[in-house]
């Protein structure tokens, strides 16, 4: 006869809300993991995506992820020139926030070298990649956005023509791909009387100049576009990025474009390292603190559980010790409710987790390494649980029997 089972058995009920609660917990735990696995992904997502092997990026500046950089269209030809890389093309990143449909909008914005890049690589769902070089956009499906709404931004409306299925950024809003002339034409928007007011303060300018004052001319382009002034250069990208031929060490390539004075470079093992170590590090930090306060509670109430039950069946135990009943009869029956505990607390905490974690706003990803990992972990903390309420059933005195 297993005293463990007819206990549990007996006290059915009790067992039951007990496992519930510490599967809840566990499921907490289990999701804070999962929760940084995901955060992880998002970080890494469009480095791993892309495809490049070189990043170079404003000099002293961490690239488009990790803070502002800011470099010139025509960084394209000089990286293009160098020894071992196949092609270099322009890239664009950077968030906005609109309005739809009454409620907040936010947007990660990535420009593509058209039409070098089109986004065929990027995982469809629905639709297809861009055809052409304006007002088209690619979608992720977190946005909300519908296959073929047109949604306005800055002066001009974009057609979704695909929706894709997590490209998300790092902060976890879904992100958006646009040619590179299209992102610069949302990135720098600038209001008509802002337009109008600047281009009347350049016009003044130049005519307090003696540039303008020997060249009257002049002063006619000071009223026109930006683009017309040969002396302001196109919209700035915020990186370039390179593939290298497979024949060639990356090293070789970075070491090079390195000897410039206006950027830096970067490897795309070195970016992955840069977003892991900077927007990442502080919140694995948080997530380790929560994940390690959850699993100290949790092995904190099995065993203040293990021991009320031991406390309520002192004179059950001091009764078998009466009888005959050797010691390891009693402590076994304890360690398996104990395990009984955790087996079944762990299994809800995952099924649960299957079903919840898909609704979260953040991506939640469970690996199997974690899982295992998490498994042994509280199976070390019911074995651990389990020894208040052993220690309690030791210390019983078989004469309690005969206390009525």
């Amino acid at each position: 006869m297993n005293l463990a089972a007819k206990d549990i058995r007996h006290n059915l009920g009790r067992f039951a809300l007990t496992s519930l609660g510490i599967g809840m917990l566990l499921m907490m735990v289990m999701g804070m993991v999962g929760i940084y696995r995901g955060m992880i992904e998002d970080a890494t997502l469009l480095i791993d995506h892309v495809g490049a092997d070189i990043w170079v990026v404003q000099k002293n500046t961490r690239g488009p992820f990790a803070e502002v950089s800011r470099v010139p269209k025509n960084l394209v030809d000089r990286v293009a020139v160098v020894p071992g890389v196949t092609h270099a093309r322009e890239f664009i990143y950077h968030m906005i926030q609109r309005e739809r449909e009454g409620k907040p909008l936010r947007i990660g914005v990535v420009g593509l070298s058209w039409p070098l890049d089109k986004g065929v690589w990027l995982p469809l769902m629905a639709g297809r990649a861009l055809s052409q070089a304006h007002y088209e956009m690619v979608a992720d499906q977190k946005l909300g956005l519908r296959l073929g709404e047109r949604l306005r931004l800055g002066k001009e409306t974009f057609s979704v023509v695909g929706i894709t299925k997590g490209m998300i950024s790092s902060g976890g809003d879904g992100l958006a791909f646009f040619t590179v002339d299209d992102a610069q034409l949302i990135q720098f928007d600038s209001p008509g009387e802002a337009v109008r007011l600047e281009r009347a303060s350049r016009l003044e300018r130049a005519g307090r100049a003696d540039i303008g004052l020997t060249q009257p001319p002049l002063l006619d382009r000071a009223l026109g576009p930006s683009s017309a002034i040969p002396a302001f250069g196109p919209p700035m990208v915020s990186a370039v990025i390179a593939t290298v031929r497979p024949s060639f060490d990356p090293a070789a390539v970075t070491s090079v474009i390195s000897a410039w004075s206006d950027v830096s470079v970067y490897t795309a093992e070195d970016q992955r390292e840069l977003m892991l170590r900077g927007m990442v590090e502080m919140a694995r930090k948080q997530i380790g603190m929560f994940t390690a306060l959850l699993t100290l509670i949790s092995a904190i109430i099995m065993a203040l559980i293990l021991y009320t039950l031991t406390l309520e069946k002192v004179h059950e135990i001091a009764l078998l010790k009466l009888i005959g009943a050797q010691n390891r009869v009693i402590l076994s029956m304890i360690l398996q409710q104990a395990l009984f505990l955790a087996v079944t607390g762990y299994g809800i905490a995952y099924l649960a987790g299957q079903k919840v974690f898909p609704n979260f706003p953040r991506r939640v990803i469970l690996l199997e390494s974690d899982l295992l990992s998490l498994g042994l972990i509280v199976l070390g903390i019911s074995i651990a649980s389990s020894l208040l309420g052993i220690y309690k059933a030791v210390r019983v005195n078989p004469n309690e029997a005969l206390a009525g």
